[in-house]
């Protein structure tokens, strides 16, 4: 997930999001009610709308319970330690960019597969 693959625009639907970090919509609909920071507008059409900050800070979240291990509770706390001390656009910029990292050797891997030399022949 890098910068340049959310694409330049104001709001996102959920399906685009969830796409663009890998979840799966019910997931990012739980994280809501229990991370009040995740907190997206909704349309007139009643339908949630994120917003590129919102992007990166559910990126944050993935990481910690994904990457980092934490518990829901433990999540929570951390999201607002980081929100009180004022670090919390960096620590969302770092987890969009160590999300980018871990695509990019994701395609680097899949490519290198594909240059090898078949071994089986």
């Amino acid at each position: 997930m890098s910068d340049r693959r959310i694409a330049r625009k104001e709001y996102y639907s959920i399906g685009e999001v969830c796409e663009m970090v890998d979840l799966k919509p019910h997931v990012l609909r739980y994280w809501e009610t229990q991370f009040p920071l995740l907190n997206p507008s909704k349309n007139r059409s009643g339908n949630r709308v994120y917003q590129r900050k919102e992007i990166k800070l559910i990126l944050l979240v993935r990481q910690l319970l994904y990457e980092e291990k934490y518990t829901i509770e433990g999540a929570k706390k951390k999201l607002e330690s980081v929100r009180r001390s004022g670090e919390l656009r960096q620590e969302s910029r770092h987890a969009l960019e160590d999300a980018t990292l871990e695509q990019l050797m994701g395609e680097l891997r899949e490519v290198q597969a594909l240059l090898a030399p078949d071994s089986s022949s």
